[in-house]
């Protein structure tokens, strides 16, 4: 290891000690930390900066993980609680696991890599300003209210990687209140499945090419095949218009 290099075994550590090692590292100019033994410790990587600054974490990470993320590299050796990068602003997390509810809620920028199964409302409130993009890639499946009112970015489910190959590639009132963004499926989504006011339709050639870029750092991320990845045709799931309750209002 190098000297800009912090390793913590995270065994019996409260996670306010936890995090408190972490920013006293982070102020001293430590750009990698190496946690080993977490165990549900909240708030790993909470408001961390820099681009150069990495994580790897070996484990079970806490609720909130990577919120307020601004940079930073997060890789997951293992599944993560709920909250993951909570209203994340630039960066990356990478999940070598399973992920629980509300990923990437109110995200507004980063990507977020999940190779198993997801909760349920992943993606809820996830927006895009100019030129930050947030995406969100779940190699495995999800639960209901994925994308709920989301405004902005790029939700992606492939469906392939999941520990309940019997249940639909996502739950009940996907995209419910949704008005902008777009949710990506590989494969086909059954209508019922739907939240009001969405359409499903093929993924054209600009949606492809969109999506190449995201799939390829994705199977490079988790050691798959891209060109497996891709074999399968996409459908985009759009909201047919930004007011979709507009006319739910009385004018003034």
């Amino acid at each position: 290891m190098t000297m800009d290099t912090l390793c913590i075994n995270a065994n019996g550590i409260g996670y306010r000690q936890l995090n408190e090692q972490v920013r006293e590292a982070l102020a001293r100019g430590t750009t990698h930390f190496e946690i080993d033994n977490v165990c549900g410790q909240r708030y790993i990587a909470a408001a961390a900066t820099g681009d150069a600054v990495s994580f790897r974490l070996c484990g079970v990470p806490g609720q909130d993980m990577g919120a307020f993320l601004a940079g930073p590299f997060i890789r997951v050796e293992g599944n993560a609680q709920d909250g993951v990068g909570n209203t994340m602003d630039a960066g990356t997390i990478v999940i070598n696991g399973l992920a629980g509810d509300v990923l990437g809620y109110a995200m507004r920028g980063g990507r977020i890599f999940v190779r198993g199964d997801v909760g349920y409302r992943v993606g809820i409130h996830m927006k895009a300003y100019k030129e930050k993009c947030p995406i969100i890639v779940v190699g495995g499946k999800a639960g209901d209210f994925l994308g709920e009112y989301m405004a902005g970015g790029a939700i992606i489910v492939l469906g392939m990687y999941s520990g309940n190959p019997n249940a639909p590639l996502a739950g009940r009132s996907l995209g419910t209140g949704m008005h902008g963004g777009v949710i990506y499926v590989r494969g086909t989504i059954d209508p019922y499945q739907l939240g009001p006011g969405l359409i499903a339709e093929s993924a054209d050639e600009n949606d492809l090419a969109f999506l190449a870029k995201h799939l390829d750092d994705f199977a490079k991320e988790f050691d798959v095949d891209a060109k497996e990845i891709r074999a399968e045709g996409f459908c985009r799931i759009k909201p047919f218009s930004h007011r979709p309750y507009g006319n739910l209002y009385v004018p003034t």
